[in-house]
């Protein structure tokens, strides 16, 4: 069993090298920029998923992220899936868990079959050159989390860890509105008792803030575990933290009408603040834009992103 470890221990030992090994960003970080390829309503579900990877192409993107269930066709297959990317002139940044995975990471009793569950999305995506798999880490519990629950997570998130290290990739736990990882009580224990060598972070802007985080003072505390973001914006009223009232589960972001993630420039999340950190820690690791639902269509909402992260952050995409 790991050893507990303090903060200031586990942010020491968190702080070798970030691996990224594709760059495409300014002094100091090395971000390559990538695109989750699951905007709502036209990028959304399996039936969509050649069609949101040809305009995120033709946007001008070249590294997209998607979910196992809109792949997993291609299990049997995989050199079709990579044709397909590279007449696009794109590559596979990731593939997160979904649809059928088991993610009762909190369960002792399950734990050898959700270990070899993501192993087995790990063995795909490691075909593809992956550096990273990237998870949620499933619906919340009934009761809350306990202090067990942490620990019961957290071994699990050891092991696949351990394992992935051993083949030369990263794993990463992304924290998510409505998961058993949302708020900062989560964030904290679970990267506590995890080990920096094995298990790292996703930090979402978006569900970050709408949790009643600020990105930014979590960048700054978590900057040696982190390796991927997901980028969305807010309303600019919740810059530092959502200041609304709870967000029911699910009541987000699914009509027009209750949208609450925005394309970059919004001016609810700090980039320029996210990136200046970045810098001052030559932090290496992927920016990847992602819009869970767009008012517009998904093929605009990436290209006013693409927009903002070119002339406003001065990265290249």
């Amino acid at each position: 069993m790991l050893t507990a470890l303090t903060r200031r221990q586990f942010l020491a030992a968190g702080a070798a090298a970030l691996a990224a090994p594709r760059l495409a960003s300014a002094a100091g970080a090395q971000i390559t920029i990538g695109i989750t390829v699951d905007t709502r309503p036209d990028w959304n579900g399996a039936d969509n998923f050649v069609r949101s990877i040809r305009e995120a192409s033709a946007a001008g993107y070249h590294w997209v992220e998607t979910f196992i269930n809109y792949v997993e066709r291609y299990d049997k297959n995989p050199q079709e899936l990579k044709d397909l990317l590279a007449s696009l002139n794109l590559k596979l940044e990731t593939v997160s868990n979904g649809g059928r995975m088991n993610t009762n990471f909190q369960d002792p009793a399950q734990r050898a079959a959700v270990v070899e569950d993501h192993m087995r999305l790990v063995r795909f995506i490691q075909q593809f050159g992956c550096d990273h798999l990237k998870i949620n880490c499933g619906r919340p519990e009934r009761a809350g989390n306990t202090p067990a629950v942490y620990r019961e997570m957290s071994l699990t998130f050891n092991e696949i860890g351990r394992r992935m290290t051993d083949l030369g990739m990263k794993f990463a736990i992304h924290a998510h509105l409505d998961s058993k990882l949302e708020n900062r009580r989560d964030v904290d224990a679970v990267l506590e008792q995890t080990d920096p060598r094995h298990v790292w972070f996703v930090l979402d802007t978006g569900h970050i803030t709408m949790a009643g985080m600020d990105p930014v003072e979590l960048t700054r505390t978590y900057v040696s575990r982190i390796i991927e973001y997901h980028l969305k914006d807010t309303a600019p009223e919740n810059r530092g933290g959502y200041k609304g009232p709870h967000l029911k589960p699910g009541a987000y972001n699914t009509t027009p009408e209750n949208v609450v993630f925005y394309e970059l420039g919004k001016g609810g999340v700090d980039f320029p603040g996210i990136l200046a950190i970045l810098n001052r820690n030559n932090w290496k690791g992927w920016g990847t834009v992602e819009l869970d639902r767009t008012t517009s269509t998904a093929r605009q909402s990436c290209a006013i992103t693409k927009k903002y992260i070119e002339e406003v952050l001065k990265l290249r995409v």
